[in-house]
């Protein structure tokens, strides 16, 4: 029955007219051959979360999922990156486990113990996991603060941040960070995944911060206790633009509260580091690594006279620089005939779909084969400033030095 719902999604987009019209007649056939229609609903729901977790988890047709705890679910790139934190480690403990999205990379060749409150997630955990290569598989129906850890040597939790429907207030969970971090006063060896906008002061001292994006979105945090901790404070890009594709990290000690790295004047290239990086404090380290510098001591766009190509910032080659003003900058862009325009802030406040029509408020504004434009909205100087730029490419010709336009 499975197979059948799951035929619907293959080779199309699991959405649309189209596959509605194939659940459809799948369905009615279901029926007609005897299968209870809730069982038939089931099935068509199964199938298509499998096709949509076919984006986080190679084996998706394998493994069960409910619309919560898909969402809610590590990726399997993330998850597989910092299960190498528990190496050498054998047994270990899933607490909040959810459908198992985590347990699937920390359980191969181990013993492992899923604990989680809700017995379909619980359930489903089990038997994702067991395909994946556990040695050994235990679960708990509990709540995770009354789990006997007693002779583990790893923990992994990840508390939850909503109740059913709803989603808890800001930077809350359940259960709350404070029992999460004191969990290593039982196991030594703790990791606990937050969310990206976690408070960094709540982190206790001699913890290891690491901020985590997948390719632009940032999409976590994950806080490791001494016993784990190889730095202060880690960026992660799980697939950054590079013919690896491999998960690549940048360390160091984040930048202080009032920056005092080098802050020059633009040069040729603009660097757009990721927002795990932001987030991390390591913009200061970034430029170290690049040779570049801070155009503005409170913003984190670098520059550079020189391109040095990184996983960790999006690399810009600027076209032009003038003082923000939207009708100097729909004449640049209409003199350009550019074939798409991209918009990029930071430091200056704005609805960007209302400044993009603005700037473009016909279709026909736009050149087919024109070159494609990022606009840059920030600040220099302690003034509105905008950059024009285009993306640097490994093989790309250099640009004249960019325009002032006064």
């Amino acid at each position: 029955m499975l197979a059948a719902a799951a035929a619907v999604y293959t080779g199309g987009s699991g959405s649309g007219s189209g596959s509605a019209a194939r659940e459809l007649a799948v369905g009615a056939r279901l029926r007609a051959e005897g299968v209870p229609a809730e069982l038939v609903a089931a099935a068509f729901t199964q199938a298509e979360l499998r096709h949509r977790a076919a984006a986080k988890f190679a084996r998706a047709e394998e493994m069960f999922f409910t619309r919560a705890g898909l969402e809610q679910a590590s990726s399997q790139a993330a998850a597989e990156h910092r299960a190498a934190r528990f190496a050498g480690r054998r047994r270990l403990a899933d607490l909040c486990t959810g459908i198992g999205g985590d347990a699937l990379a920390l359980a191969p060749g181990r013993e492992i113990l899923l604990v989680d409150r809700d017995p379909v997630h619980l359930r489903m955990a089990a038997l994702n996991v067991a395909a994946h290569g556990a040695h050994r598989v235990d679960t708990l129906l509990a709540d995770v603060r009354d789990a006997d850890l007693t002779g583990y040597d790893g923990v992994f939790v990840d508390p939850a941040r909503r109740t059913g429907d709803r989603r808890l207030a800001s930077r809350a969970s359940e259960p709350p960070l404070p029992w999460c971090f004191a969990l290593a006063d039982r196991v030594a060896a703790v990791a606990v995944k937050a969310a990206p906008g976690l408070a960094t002061d709540q982190v206790p001292p001699g913890w290891e911060i690491e901020f985590v994006a997948d390719g632009r979105d940032l999409k976590e945090a994950v806080l490791f206790s001494p016993a784990l901790a190889t730095t202060e404070r880690r960026a992660t890009v799980l697939h950054p633009a590079s013919p690896e594709g491999r998960p690549v990290s940048l360390v160091g000690i984040p930048d202080p509260a009032e920056p005092g790295g080098p802050v020059a004047a633009p040069g040729q290239y603009l660097y757009d580091p990721s927002p795990a990086v932001t987030r991390a404090g390591l913009v200061g380290e970034l430029a170290r690594r690049l040779g570049a510098w801070q155009i503005d001591p409170m913003i984190a766009f670098l520059s550079s006279d020189t391109p040095v190509a990184s996983p960790f910032a999006r690399l810009l080659q600027i076209c032009a620089s003038l003082p923000f003003d939207v009708r100097r900058l729909a004449g640049e862009l209409r003199g350009r005939g550019i074939g798409s325009l991209e918009i990029r802030r930071r430091g200056l406040a704005g609805d960007v779909d209302e400044l993009r029509r603005r700037l473009l408020p016909r279709r026909r504004d736009l050149v087919a084969g024109g070159p494609a434009i990022t606009l840059v909205m920030t600040r220099l100087r302690d003034e509105p400033w905008a950059f024009l730029c285009t993306h640097w490419f490994p093989d790309a010709r250099p640009l004249p030095r960019p325009s002032l336009i006064g």
